[in-house]
């Protein structure tokens, strides 16, 4: 087990203080992790730009796609900032080098600094994807398109920008420069004005609309509920006295917990609900799905809101024992009981996901009257995907497949909206053309193989078996990767086309006023 905490801070971290294995596996282990999502936000990246359906422009992507995107980017710009510092650790650990040990010359304050720098976006990777799941669910379930489509993909990307320039608000407590603290502080508080955006922007989508109470849509209004709050609470690390006084104790506790249990816990059990359907070809229980909501949120609610006074009141993080007298034991009590109903509400979906996957309603291919082009494939969507490559003329381009306006801008349901769906139905089934799918290949698993070896190598370069381990593992590395390499590509495709189709647009539905 890893004594040093998972922010791993130097010198307590270092050899003199953390000896052993244990924190040489935690620094390695992280590093293999970011080396396998950094190689992961790249082929996000490069499938995002590269292979969009034909007409389907930047601006008429799913937001969810779009704050895929902007994590890959994330991703892509943050973990070699903690690759950097993970080897200083490691060659601090195994090698005798003094990156943190002050009286060498060296500073542990530079580790809190990197570590921060790639841990505050890192905040940011969890919560958009969420952010993106909530932006599908609220305008399906609301009957009208996402309010300000523009302004929320721009506050995506806006809040990924800015997380770059608040990682210091972790590191009041450590000394820093006044002026810095001024800076981070501002940084910290300019942060909530593209949050505030995207909240204003769900709540339009909402207002006015003919809202349906799913367990999607329940989730997805907690979400933005419960983020409201813990953003609230996050701004007030923006006054550096105040930080102050709440670093290290429960009210940071709190607060994380209403952004990332609050907010991106419940943004994904919305998306596990909406797309259930999609997975499976069935529909998960309403009324369970219900009663895991509420369980959930009630749970939730009484376990980390009691941590915002209590953390007030003084009480510190990483603390195993805290005397009758402090006053901590109600809150305590009550914040135990609400995590136990939080077990609950899990279990109360677990139970639901196992029942619905054999014996839920049959969900047929549009249950939810959704708007983005995933939903004209069959349910559960084939091994190859769409049957025919769509062609995308417009934002939620399967909602205007199946509505027109009306004279006063109403949607009316289309004549032949179920003769579109039928049809979509049965090129998915039965393509029209023989798809030809990529073979599977062996050599990805291989080259994974061959990094733990050279880990453990270097944990143990001491002995004769550790030298031998790095060599082995460098050539097993080395030869998937040439062997991968050579593999003939099977599926050349052309360049992306962002051009309109021929005969773009749908042609307006004749409707009485």
């Amino acid at each position: 087990m890893p004594d040093g905490g998972w922010f791993g801070y130097q010198p307590n971290a270092g050899p003199f203080y953390s000896p052993g294995t244990a924190m040489d596996y935690w620094a390695l282990g992280v590093q293999f992790l970011g080396l396998a999502s950094l190689i992961s936000s790249v082929n996000f990246i490069v499938t995002i730009f590269n292979m969009r359906a034909l007409g389907m422009r930047l601006l008429r992507m799913p937001v969810f796609v779009w704050m895929s995107l902007v994590v890959a980017l994330l991703l892509l710009f943050s973990l070699p900032i903690i690759a950097i510092a993970l080897f200083m650790v490691t060659f601090d650990r195994q090698f005798g080098s003094l990156f943190f040990v002050a009286e060498a010359g060296g500073d542990p304050i530079l580790w809190q600094h990197l570590f921060w720098l790639f841990g505050h976006p890192e905040v940011y990777i969890l919560i958009l994807p969420a952010m993106g799941i909530v932006s599908e669910v609220l305008p399906v379930y609301s009957k009208k398109p996402l309010f300000g489509y523009p302004a929320v993909v721009f506050a995506g990307a806006a809040i990924a920008f800015l997380g770059f320039g608040v990682w210091a608000h972790h590191m009041f407590a450590s000394g820093i420069s006044p002026v810095a603290q001024a800076a981070f502080g501002l940084s910290t508080m300019t942060i909530a004005v593209p949050t505030g955006v995207k909240i204003f922007n769900w709540m339009g989508t909402m207002w006015g609309g003919r809202i349906k109470f799913t367990t999607p849509m329940l989730f997805a209004i907690g979400f933005v509920a419960m983020f409201v709050i813990g953003g609230l609470s996050g701004v007030t690390h923006a006054v550096v006295p105040s930080d102050w006084q709440q670093t290290d104790t429960y009210y940071i506790v709190a607060h994380f917990h209403y952004v990332l249990f609050g907010g991106s816990v419940f943004g994904i059990f919305a998306g596990l609900y909406y797309w259930f359907p999609k997975m499976t070809g069935r529909l998960l229980s309403e009324k369970l799905g219900k009663l895991n909501f509420w369980t959930m949120f009630t749970g939730f609610n009484l376990t980390f809101a009691p941590m915002h006074w209590l953390g007030l009141q003084g009480m510190v993080r990483r603390t195993a024992y805290y005397p009758p007298e402090a006053g901590f034991d109600f809150w305590n009590l009550v914040a135990t009981v609400g995590a136990f109903i939080i077990a609950a509400g899990v279990l109360i979906f677990m139970f639901n996901w196992w029942r619905s996957k054999k014996h839920g309603e049959p969900s047929g291919m549009d249950p939810w009257d959704a708007r983005t082009v995933e939903w004209t494939t069959p349910n559960p969507t084939p091994e190859y995907n769409f049957g025919v490559a769509p062609t995308v003329t417009s934002l939620d381009d399967f909602w205007h497949k199946k509505y027109a306006e009306d004279s006063e801008g109403r949607p009316v349901r289309r004549p032949e909206a179920e003769n579109t769906l039928t049809d979509l139905m049965e090129t998915g089934i039965n393509p029209p053309h023989p798809i030809h799918l990529p073979a599977p290949s062996y050599y990805p698993v291989l080259l994974a193989a061959g990094i733990p070896l050279v880990g453990w190598g270097i944990i143990y370069h001491t002995s004769f078996v550790g030298k031998l381990l790095i060599l082995v593992g460098v050539l097993v590395v080395a030869s998937a990767a040439f062997g991968w390499s050579m593999e003939p590509l099977e599926e050349p495709h052309d360049e992306h086309d962002d051009s309109e189709p021929s005969g773009g647009g749908y042609p307006s539905a004749e409707v009485d006023a």
